[in-house]
């Protein structure tokens, strides 16, 4: 009896990881699948880091969409952009942001995620602080503008280093809670720009400073971004880049499929978010700006806010109904709002407008949320129709989907202003872009019925 005792003691001890810490705040022995180590020590050290992941990537999206809000004061600043150059200007951020989402992923791994997090912190004072010195002279040209714009793609690459980050710390039953927290809290970024820079760049007007603050006012923040990650956050050696996931990933149809519902709900909100400061002063001027006190406030701000907001009930959704459902429904709302777009334009009415922008925003989120939900459940369900019997590889290669689905789909805020803009040039106005917008949503909503809330062989029979 002593001995079988003794024997499961050792067992125990054997199961349960030995933290050790080293120099450069490395953790060594962190598995937060333990059950014991993760009651123990594994949460508060894993919520620290979620923490701070979350500050970091929230300014990442700052900067990101810094010009969503910049290129509508640039004409009381003295410059004279065409419509065509400011979209330019809208769209050239996301597609670096876009494309940087790729190496960053793979950053965590190579350097750890508290020493990239700081790298990936002070690299936003780049075109945070260029944007100050550019838009305090109206003679900079616009190729300059537009590179510096570009820079802001370090803050969209941000996302995919936090997200990859904070995977490593949170045992699988609440990674989805963590990674949604993560997200969500990153993309408010966008709605707290959109409404302080125009409030403390009217208010520096008055003292002299005016549209550089746009810029300025963000570095002490990322300056202690930058501290608390040093301060505060670890890096695991646990963390390791899976790059045969990644290449066994981009082999699976269902990555691409999944990319392209993702285009469709995060790329048209992080797509929208940037064109609607825009459109409302294109559209709606005499509601571009209201006056409170000798602050200048923006509605537009109201858009990101309301997706960012709804993105975690679409995963709460999703998990009680099934993701291909509420991804179907979210498509069917983005139509309506689509629609009912291109209707409010031809009435003028402002009150409308932003009703039914607020609709599909409110969409948007809800199909960020069910369509990431998706993303593991259908990886899943195709390994068991094919009779794969390596569950460690499966689990390895959603991971690694999760990564490259999210960097795909940002491309999509580089083709809603594109849209917009040959809309536009072609026209002269939106409708035809919102036309184009709502059918793409009912063919999207079309391929996530056939393909996944369906059963299919393909999916073991089950409906996603």
């Amino acid at each position: 009896m002593v001995t079988s005792a003794v024997s499961r003691s050792q067992d125990q001890s054997a199961r349960t990881p030995v933290l050790t810490r080293r120099s450069g705040r490395w953790l060594d022995g962190f598995d937060p699948e333990s059950t014991e180590f993760w009651h123990t020590q594994g949460r508060p050290i894993a919520r620290r880091n979620l923490g701070w992941s979350i500050y970091a990537e929230f300014l990442g999206f700052i900067i990101w969409q810094l010009w969503s809000v910049v290129v509508v004061l640039l004409p009381a600043a003295g410059f004279a952009f065409t419509s065509a150059e400011t979209f330019w200007l809208l769209s050239v951020p996301s597609l670096v942001g876009a494309t940087l989402r790729f190496p960053y992923t793979f950053m965590v791994p190579r350097f750890g995620g508290r020493n990239w997090t700081i790298v990936s912190a002070l690299l936003l004072l780049i075109p945070a602080s260029l944007l100050a010195i550019a838009v305090g002279n109206p003679d900079t040209p616009f190729w300059l503008m537009l590179v510096i714009a570009a820079l802001a793609g370090f803050g969209g690459g941000n996302f995919a280093s936090s997200m990859a980050n904070i995977t490593y710390f949170f045992p699988q039953r609440e990674k989805g809670w963590a990674l949604g927290l993560n997200a969500a809290g990153g993309n408010l970024g966008t709605s707290v720009a959109q409404f302080f820079v125009p409030v403390v760049v009217s208010i520096g007007a008055g003292i002299g400073l005016g549209l550089p603050l746009a810029g300025w006012m963000w570095v002490p923040f990322i300056l202690v971004a930058a501290w608390g990650a040093w301060r505060y956050m670890d890096n695991l050696s646990s963390a390791k880049a899976d790059l045969a996931g990644s290449a066994a990933a981009l082999r699976e149809p269902h990555l691409w499929l999944l990319s392209l519902l993702y285009i469709g709900t995060f790329g048209s909100f992080i797509g929208f978010s940037s064109v609607f400061p825009k459109l409302i002063v294109d559209e709606f001027p005499e509601f571009s700006a209201l006056h409170i006190g000798a602050a200048v406030v923006s509605l537009a701000f109201l858009g990101a806010l309301v997706g960012s907001l709804f993105r975690p009930l679409g995963g709460r959704l999703a998990d009680r109904f099934g993701g291909a459902r509420v991804t179907v429904a979210a498509f069917a709302v983005m139509a309506v709002g689509a629609f009912g777009i291109l209707g409010v334009l031809a009435l003028g009415q402002f009150w409308l407008f932003l009703v039914c922008f607020l609709v599909l925003f409110a969409a948007t989120g809800v199909g960020n949320g069910s369509t990431y939900r998706m993303i593991p459940i259908v990886f899943s369900a195709s390994a068991v129709a094919r009779r794969e019997g390596d569950a460690a590889a499966v689990a390895r290669r959603a991971a690694a989907a999760l990564g490259l689905i999210s960097g795909i789909g940002a491309y999509g805020g580089f083709v809603v202003p594109q849209v917009l803009n040959a809309s536009q040039s072609a026209s002269g106005g939106y409708e035809a872009a919102f036309v184009g917008f709502g059918i793409a949503y009912i063919v999207l909503l079309l391929v996530t019925v056939v393909l996944y809330a369906v059963p299919r062989a393909s999916l073991d029979g089950r409906r996603i």
